[in-house]
């Protein structure tokens, strides 16, 4: 434990911030970091970040903003204390809809503090697609995709190479390639598409 660690400067969360621990475990987790990684990138030595993911102590709050920031959170995500409810309705025709030549698409997933996923709904009209094959790709390095197909069929195109879908079939890959999707049916096609931010690392 450093001397970092075990500074008196500041206020412990107290008894709540048990369930911290867990918190930052599944963040950590999802994120693909090890103990020692998030060490590395917050300050915090990992047998402390151990101790805090086992809730065998609770970390102060200069030692969980360094936690939170290694996380990519401000320290109010982390704590969740900017979010009024945790149960978020996403209302048809309400949310943020976007189209551009025959591709129309709703994101489903409100904008929540500390989100690393959206989830969107995709409408492709029969010869459209979601982009050119030399569109830079528009998701983070480390990102993941997964595709599933509602209703009609569905080209998906990764760094060069065709993948066929049918209804009712899903697809995962990397989404910091170049891609995108194309409709080479006569019929409308919908797919659910969902992005989780910088899980692949290293």
């Amino acid at each position: 434990m450093t001397v970092t660690d075990t500074a008196k400067a500041t206020t412990p969360l107290g008894d709540p911030s048990h369930a911290l621990g867990a918190r930052i475990h599944v963040l950590r987790e999802a994120m693909g970091l090890s103990l020692r990684d998030l060490g590395e990138r917050s300050g915090v030595s990992a047998p402390m970040l151990s101790q805090v993911e086992r809730r065998e102590t609770s970390p102060t709050l200069a030692v969980a903003a360094k936690i939170a920031a290694g996380l990519e959170l401000t320290l109010s995500q982390l704590l969740r204390l900017d979010e009024g409810e945790h149960v978020a309705v996403s209302r048809t025709g309400e949310r943020r809809t976007l189209e551009r030549g025959g591709h129309r698409f709703e994101e489903l997933t409100p904008p929540l503090p500390g989100q690393r996923a959206d989830v969107s709904l995709h409408t492709l009209d029969a010869g459209a697609t979601t982009g050119g094959p030399d569109d830079p790709p528009m998701h983070e390095p480390g990102s993941r995709e997964t595709a599933v197909v509602v209703s009609g069929t569905l080209v998906l195109v990764v760094d060069g190479t065709r993948h066929e879908l049918s209804e009712g079939d899903s697809v995962t890959f990397d989404a910091d390639l170049p891609h995108h999707f194309e409709n080479e049916g006569e019929e409308l096609t919908r797919f659910l598409a969902v992005i989780a931010a910088g899980l692949r690392r290293g």
